[in-house]
């Protein structure tokens, strides 16, 4: 990722400085947890569901770090824009995770325009372990950089 990633967003209209949100940030991280629950419950129900609900844990703990960062996506692509602001704030050391997360992106938008496309069981399993392992690394993440914000 560029060095200046976070300028590039700005500049294209992707990202808008915002005032840093820890409640909106601690609402976001609390539902990636339920998210995560519900994923591991609909597995033997609906896999596109678990998929979903899965992909939505990701998504919402990647918006909860922007928010503490000061930044909120823009009109446009903002999941794509999520995908790529949070692994620049994670860092190299978690590029696989945020590279899983987009791949994720892309999957995700595929099944639920194209209805036919196959979903396998491992799928849906990688990607609920991948979501665990991203939501717990933006929670130890926040947590370093924001100890006062209690996430239970």
């Amino acid at each position: 990722m560029s060095r200046d990633l976070v300028k590039e967003l700005l500049a294209g209209g992707y990202l808008k400085v915002h005032p840093s949100d820890e409640g909106q940030a601690k609402k976001l991280l609390l539902r990636a947890a339920r998210d995560i629950k519900t994923a591991r419950a609909n597995i033997p129900i609906d896999e596109e569901a678990a998929y979903t609900f899965a992909y939505l844990a990701m998504l919402r703990s990647g918006r909860a770090l922007l928010f503490l960062k000061g930044y909120r996506p823009a009109d446009g692509r903002q999941h794509k824009t999520i995908v790529e602001a949070a692994g620049f704030f994670l860092g190299p050391k978690f590029t696989d995770l945020a590279d899983c997360f987009d791949m994720m992106r892309r999957k995700r938008n595929q099944f639920t325009y194209e209805p036919d496309l196959p979903l396998s069981a491992s799928e849906v399993k990688q990607a609920l372990a991948s979501a665990e392992s991203f939501v717990g690394e933006i929670r130890r993440f926040i947590k370093g950089d924001y100890p006062e914000l209690d996430l239970g």
